[in-house]
């Protein structure tokens, strides 16, 4: 299975507080459904969409057999950062988190310019199992947690800041109520993730490699500090 950077650790969630499981969705309350989040479908074939999407991709690659080799149970991890996204949007927006189309914009070119160029920038993100197409959705993801960071007084460079956003994001977690279907794992509240699933948290949004790792997004691209 692959694993993509994070921005959290998942030690530090480990401390909240065990949520009781959800009734499994996919039966007769939910046909078709891949899983439930805040009363609104995933439905199977958009996973399957985004996931042909993601292979498509890499088959164009000239590293296609690694790509694949190192992305097993697509899925799985596909349908962990759909269920992520929701949750971090939702704790994004009651926070007066806002993200504009110019923040990505942005924050991308910064990312393409240290990365070598637009090209180096996608082969970089399809290691990590980012389609062309969703790159701009990770930046916007990436800026909405560094906004409610801020928002909750979070410095996600020290642990105790690190558990409080953990903290944030699992409250708004539970207030969803996500409902998985059985056939992909259980989701875990406390730890925001799908089950036993490695892909912890949102990937930090520099290239995986390259020039430029490590720096916070909004840097020097837009930030979303909830002025809009």
């Amino acid at each position: 299975m692959f694993r993509r950077r994070t921005v959290l650790s998942v030690s530090a969630a480990a401390v909240l507080a065990t949520a009781p499981l959800l009734t499994a969705c996919g039966s007769g309350a939910h046909p078709g459904a891949a899983a439930v989040v805040g009363g609104e479908r995933i439905t199977v074939s958009q996973l399957q969409a985004r996931v042909n999407d993601i292979r498509a991709a890499q088959s164009a690659s000239p590293q296609a057999a690694e790509l694949v080799r190192n992305t097993g149970r697509l899925n799985l991890a596909t349908l962990n950062s759909m269920i992520f996204e929701r949750v971090l949007e939702r704790g994004a927006k009651d926070a007066g988190v806002k993200v504009t189309r110019r923040d990505v914009q942005q924050w991308r070119a910064a990312a393409e310019e240290r990365a070598g160029g637009p090209e180096r920038l996608k082969a970089m993100w399809l290691q990590q199992a980012i389609a062309p197409d969703e790159i701009d959705g990770v930046v916007r993801n990436q800026l909405l947690m560094d906004g409610l960071a801020r928002r909750v007084g979070a410095d996600r460079t020290q642990p105790d800041g690190q558990r409080r956003l953990a903290e944030s994001l699992a409250r708004t977690s539970r207030s969803m109520g996500i409902d998985v279907n059985p056939r992909y794992g259980t989701w875990d509240d406390r730890q925001v993730i799908l089950g036993e699933h490695q892909d912890r948290w949102l990937m930090n949004a520099a290239p995986p490699q390259g020039p430029g790792m490590g720096q916070e997004a909004g840097q020097p691209g837009g930030e979303a500090d909830g002025t809009g």
